[in-house]
């Protein structure tokens, strides 16, 4: 009963939250700069006035911007998005058709930097005093402090070109025609650099915050005592740091989720990655406001769901949490 008075919070929460990030894009984006109409008749070789007023005309462009923001609101409650002028779409079956995509990239570079960043920090944290130590602490500085385009690149020249062992751009072989567990080890290969190096800068992270936390566990008394008994030290950093030491990590995990779908734009641009954030990218250059606005409202819901998501496990995680009245 208290899980489901929780998530019922967070929902109503989240709709609040969703309508007044839809009232801020939908501003910014009015005045961002740059007219479609005149975009998609220098594109059709007219730029004559009466072509632009009838291209304005048609989308909706011609009205003032509040009767614009009364029609999209209306529409999204209805899950209308609009038309993409551009691709000769709706707004909602593009976002849909790019969405798995850019969840299966995200989602596994999400638990791959996960889960390295846990071991390597456990790692660090064991052998604080000695150089292996020292090394997983430079390696994570270096991943963290390294660009992420620049991974992005050097991975595609190191592994595409140089040494051909990984595909460099796609989500698959195309006209391969694989089916079955051809495609799905044909995808998995193709995940491997994007995953990776998205992965990369999270991870760093991770350790970094896993270290730091496992050692102001090792200080507390409750592994004073765990070490008093004459528990192994194996034992120890497992059931008493480790254990203790995830909580700051789980909500760091429930933030850095909701990034992750921001850092894909850039990971998918560079490995052509058919996902919502190389979506955007054209979206943005070919002034696609209807598209972007779409694609910003889905990211929005995105971060929205995975703080749920963080909110649950964390009370999982430790059961001394009470929701706060």
């Amino acid at each position: 009963m208290l899980y489901v008075r929780l998530i019922t919070m967070r929902l109503l929460k989240a709709v609040v939250v969703l309508f007044m990030i839809i009232i801020f894009n939908f501003v910014l984006i009015q005045l961002a700069p740059g007219d479609p109409a005149a975009i998609l008749a220098g594109e059709a070789g007219a730029t004559d006035e009466e072509f632009l007023r009838q291209l304005r005309e048609r989308f909706g462009l011609d009205q003032p911007m509040y009767v614009q923001l009364w029609r999209y609101v209306s529409g999204v409650a209805m899950l209308d998005f609009g038309f993409s002028y551009r691709q000769q779409m709706p707004v909602l079956d593009l976002i849909l058709a790019r969405l798995p995509a850019t969840l299966l990239l995200t989602g596994t570079a999400f638990v791959l930097s996960l889960a390295l960043g846990i071991v390597a920090g456990s790692l660090a944290a064991a052998r604080v005093k000695k150089p292996s130590g020292s090394i997983i602490m430079a390696l994570a500085l270096l991943f963290y402090a390294t660009p992420l385009f620049w991974v992005a690149l050097m991975s595609v020249v190191l592994f595409s070109v140089y040494l051909d062992l990984l595909p460099a751009y796609g989500m698959y072989t195309v006209g391969a025609g694989h089916t079955g567990m051809a495609l799905v080890l044909d995808v998995a290969k193709h995940l491997v650099l994007p995953a990776t190096t998205l992965a990369l800068f999270f991870m760093a992270i991770y350790t970094r915050m896993t270290r730091a936390s496992m050692l102001e566990a090792s200080q507390q008394d409750f592994v004073k005592t765990a070490r008093a008994k004459g528990l192994k030290n194996s034992v120890i950093q497992r059931r008493h740091i480790l254990r203790n030491a995830l909580l700051p990590i789980i909500t760091l995990a429930g933030l850095q989720a909701g990034q992750m779908v921001g850092g894909a734009i850039l990971t998918e641009t560079v490995f052509a990655w058919p996902g919502i954030g190389r979506l955007m990218f054209e979206a943005l250059q070919q002034r696609d406001y209807n598209l972007l606005l779409g694609i910003f409202f889905f990211s929005a819901a995105l971060v929205i769901v995975f703080n749920i998501i963080t909110d649950l496990v964390y009370r999982l995680a430790d059961p001394r949490i009470k929701e706060a009245s």
